[in-house]
């Protein structure tokens, strides 16, 4: 990010994603090793989850005259789930924390190196935690408004009502498309917020639905594009090397699966990348000044530095 402040808020999205993609050639090392031990984890995980999910479901779907051996494949399939998602959890966090802090050590020309990113996220991994939480209980209402909707639905089909079919699906589809996008842009943009201001919380969440103002539609197009390009990869990855057996032999399900993965480590790093610099773009946008001294500083409290009292408002409202 070699441009001057001001002149983010002109940035095309190609023009970001070429700024996102040639941030790991100014750190390559500390970036591989946040890929190996990171990112890769996460998208191996987000794709293989259902090569040991679908056989289960399978088992349960077929005619089982065992109650205790359902019961049994049931309380396997509820654990594994668990377990999934405190990992998928976890290492999106961990994930987050440690692209976030080290884009804004670039930014403040701060020394970079794997190591420190490593040392700094327990502190940063709290302030997420806090964040993920508020946002989940907005995640929560959310659904419960979905399947409201879900249900009406139901109704609807059942009494033949077309008016109030027509409308359950122009609103179903419209959570689905316009709000979950918008939360999971408010949710991206909160966690880079929480990480380099000294909120978080719904407090971090409040700046990230101000940020957002005047860039919705840009956020839109980034993550639609995101979640695309992740289905898409899933929707192969399952049509192929999960449920591809009977037309695909071993290897070409192993290669298949191995470049997918690849695809999405790829993916997921660069739209870390994009959620980090997106935040520059919108403090561009409203004219909010970044005091890389003082973003330095407050970096540098992570890693148990001494932080000058001024760092404490390294994010007060400035005229660029």
């Amino acid at each position: 990010m070699d441009l001057p402040p001001e002149e983010l808020q002109f940035l095309t999205i190609p023009d970001l994603l070429r700024e996102t993609t040639s941030i790991p050639k100014q750190s390559p090392k500390t970036f591989y090793l946040i890929t190996l031990t990171l990112v890769f984890p996460l998208s191996f995980a987000i794709l293989a989850h259902s090569l040991f999910t679908h056989p289960l479901l399978t088992q349960l779907q077929s005619s089982q005259p065992d109650p205790t051996q359902t019961r049994h494949q049931w309380t396997l399939l509820l654990f594994f789930q668990f377990l999934y998602l405190i990992f998928l959890f976890a290492f999106s966090l961990l994930s987050t924390a440690a692209v976030v802090f080290t884009v804004a050590s670039l930014y403040t020309s701060k020394p970079v190196s794997f190591s420190n990113t490593m040392s700094a996220i327990p502190s940063v991994f709290k302030r997420l935690f806090v964040t993920f939480l508020w946002v989940s209980l907005l995640m929560v209402i959310y659904n419960l408004v979905f399947l409201a909707f879900l249900v009406l639905l139901v109704v609807a089909i059942d009494t033949q009502n077309t008016l109030l079919l027509v409308f359950s699906v122009l609103v179903i589809f419209s959570l689905f498309l316009f709000v979950h996008v918008y939360i999971t842009a408010l949710w991206h943009l909160a966690s880079v917020v929480s990480v380099l201001e000294p909120v978080y919380g719904f407090t971090a969440m409040k700046k990230s639905y101000e940020l957002l103002k005047g860039k919705t539609l840009y956020a839109f197009v980034l993550v639609f594009g995101y979640l695309a390009i992740c289905g898409v990869i899933g929707g192969v990855f399952g049509s192929v090397v999960v449920h591809g057996g009977d037309k695909f032999g071993v290897f070409v399900r192993i290669v298949v699966g191995g470049f997918l993965v690849g695809v999405l480590v790829i993916v997921n790093l660069v739209g870390l990348l994009v959620q980090s610099v997106f935040y520059y773009v919108c403090k561009s946008y409203h004219r909010q000044g970044i005091d890389k001294i003082a973003l330095h500083d407050h970096l540098g409290g992570y890693l148990g530095e001494y932080v000058p009292l001024k760092s404490s408002i390294q994010m007060e409202n400035m005229e660029i």
